[in-house]
């Protein structure tokens, strides 16, 4: 690990995990701190190997000298590796929950275990190690009289809160991250993206990210296959859409549960799938009265659900409908745009009147792009005036508020034009356009800017000392997580499953994004990014039931632009109240064959299920022995003492 960064500690483990503190944290803070981080556990410290980053050369006054280096001994490594139930490969092929007693019995554990965990690994075991690490009998932070603390409050969540912590990451092993840049972005290739080698040194998270965003990608070729041999019809014949439509409405429900059992097998495969969850801390700026959690029985901040109920129910609802009314007025101004070009272009149609009628489309697609960006900064706002305690309430609740306003902006026009106006043309009109503006705005953010970015600064995967390297990594811009990447997925998704049928060429546009996307994204995590911390996902959690939401709501719109054509309205001449009621009835049976497929294709693999059973079932025939061994000896304890 990092075996070229010049400073390896003489328990041979590289530095993995950089904590800087403030330039200006006091003396006293920073020897109680380092001093809790090297005590032994039994004292209750975190047992780490601690070193300040010491700069080679001439010091500059603006460095910041509170920099630390931290990593830990591979017996303390193994240990946490076993506190935290990390599962790896049997010798029998099974995954199994790692310990230390039967260590030798798992594959690739050679020696005294040296190499036997990732460098991602160990990274997250220090940062568990550190975030579990808990005041004693200290009242306050040592020097900050102001940032109080209690018996079992955690201490490095306290010293992030009060900003005296200002940064903790992972550092990069500069070989592996070249020898991952070759292998996933540097060379064009045919071939799957190395999932495996994502995982290993990014983590489950992000892998189950690309993972996914490989899997859409084959997905669409279908779509896009069939899209591309739309062209070759008569685009004004609007009847061809029913066929696309009918397959709408399969593809986006089998590819969503195939998707469950890819990901079931993936996270088995990487040993995420049976793996307990963490106990969850209070997030770093969660507040309240002082009492005691009645779960752990710690003191720690107590906020009364009611009063966040409230502050969610009677301030971030009213704000939330107040914003949708917004971009739903928004919209009606886009139309009445739409309506002066439309009737400036019938009154004498030239050349630039043809290029006119695209721009309100243009301007309506950078409008929704900016009330995005907007709106998410106050979505944040409000989460975090809301006040979770634990960091997946948080995202749940942000999600939540994030995805209708985007639903919502993104595809409220859509609707109106089709269900409201229904007038196909304008529809496919503006379906190209808000699709193609945003894929170039997306585009332009996410692929030139960052490559302009990387061109300007210092190449990240140069060989350089340590001390160079970890001020360099200091500097680079924090990865905000796969929030945003799954929203963009998600949008894209929305576009190609609801309103395709009437612009077939949607997919296929998807398809050039997503690939892009793929090389992109791969670029900044490798040169523009801090390295985020491992993410022990086992599936892509909440985004999961947002897709399959979405997938819902794409039956109703299919079956509602079926029941719209020509052909299916020629059986139903005399009655719009009949064909209302065959859509009605279509589309509430297929959505009862949605959810009996859901229920009936199982989300993990048959073999998957048989060999966590198994484990199960062995698991507690080995309880049932301890229980029945314990129990002997302690009759025998009670007749000697008798």
């Amino acid at each position: 690990m990092m075996e070229n960064s010049g400073t390896r500690y003489r328990s041979g483990i590289s530095p993995l995990v950089v904590v800087v503190l403030s330039p200006d944290t006091k003396e006293e803070t920073v020897s109680w701190l380092l001093r809790r981080m090297r005590e032994k556990q039994q004292d209750g410290g975190a047992e780490l190997l601690v070193n300040q980053l010491r700069s080679e050369g001439v010091v500059e006054e603006k460095e910041n000298p509170n920099i630390f280096l931290v990593t830990a001994s591979w017996q303390r490594l193994l240990s946490g590796a076993e506190d935290l139930g990390l599962f790896r490969e049997f010798s029998d092929g099974s995954m199994r929950s790692f310990t230390c007693i039967n260590s030798h019995n798992f594959k690739e554990f050679h020696g005294d275990g040296d190499g036997f965990l990732s460098m991602a690994e160990c990274q997250y075991i220090i940062k568990h190690e550190l975030e579990t690490l808990r005041a004693k009998d200290e009242t306050h932070v040592p020097g900050y009289t102001q940032a109080k603390l209690y018996p079992g409050k955690s201490i490095i969540r306290r010293l992030q809160s009060k900003r005296i912590l200002i940064r903790m990451f992972p550092l990069h092993d500069q070989e592996e991250l070249k020898r991952l840049s070759f292998k996933w972005y540097k060379k064009v290739k045919t071939s799957l993206q190395p999932l495996d080698d994502i995982r290993h040194y990014f983590g489950e998270g992000l892998a189950l990210y690309f993972g996914f965003l490989e899997y859409f990608t084959m997905a669409l070729m279908p779509l896009a296959l069939i899209g591309l041999l739309y062209c070759q019809f008569d685009w004004e014949n609007y009847d061809k859409y029913v066929f696309f439509a009918a397959f709408n409405l399969i593809w986006c429900t089998v590819i969503l549960e195939l998707w469950k059992r890819c990901s079931a097998s993936l996270a088995y495969h990487w040993g995420t799938l049976s793996r307990k969850k963490v106990f969850e801390e209070p997030r770093p700026g969660f507040h309240g009265i002082l009492g005691f959690n009645p779960v752990t029985g710690r003191e720690e901040p107590l906020y009364p659900s009611t009063k966040r109920q409230l502050r969610v129910y009677l301030v971030s609802l009213p704000f939330v409908l107040l914003c949708l009314y917004l971009s739903l007025y928004v919209m009606m101004i886009y139309f009445q745009m739409e309506g002066w070009v439309l009737m400036l272009h019938d009154r004498g149609p030239t050349f630039w009147t043809n290029i006119l009628l695209f721009i309100p489309g243009v301007i309506y697609a950078v409008v929704i792009e900016v009330l995005n960006v907007l709106y998410r900064y106050a979505a944040e706002f409000l989460t975090e005036w809301e006040n979770h305690r634990l960091e997946s309430s948080y995202q749940n609740h942000l999600v939540l508020k994030v995805l209708v306003f985007n639903f919502l902006n993104c595809f409220a026009s859509l609707f109106y034009i089709a269900f409201i106006m229904q007038d196909l043309v304008l529809l496919r009109q503006n379906l190209a356009t808000l699709l193609i503006t945003s894929q170039i705005i997306n585009q332009f953010m996410e692929a030139v800017l960052p490559y302009w970015l990387q061109r300007r600064c210092n190449k990240m995967t140069m060989e350089r000392p340590l001390s160079e390297q970890v001020r360099l990594e200091t500097d680079m811009s924090c990865y905000q997580g796969t929030f945003d990447d799954y929203l963009e997925l998600f949008l894209l998704f929305g576009y190609v499953s609801l309103f395709s049928s009437v612009y077939p060429l949607a997919a296929v546009f998807v398809v050039l994004n997503n690939i892009t996307e793929i090389y992109s994204d791969a670029f900044k995590m490798c040169n523009l990014f801090k390295r985020p911390f491992s993410d022990p996902a086992a599936n892509i959690g909440i985004w999961q039931l947002a897709f399959e939401a979405m997938s819902v709501i794409a039956i109703v719109t299919n079956c509602t632009l079926i029941g719209m054509s020509p052909q299916v309205r020629a059986y139903f001449p005399n009655s719009e109240m009949h064909l209302m009621l065959w859509t009605v009835a279509v589309e509430h049976g297929l959505l009862a064959f949605k959810f009996f497929l859901a229920f009936l294709v199982p989300d993990v693999p048959k073999h998957i299920q048989i060999k966590l059973a198994r484990l199960e079932f062995e698991s507690m025939e080995a309880l049932k022995k301890k229980k029945m061994f314990a129990v002997p000896r302690l009759r025998r304890v009670a007749y000697e003492e008798e």
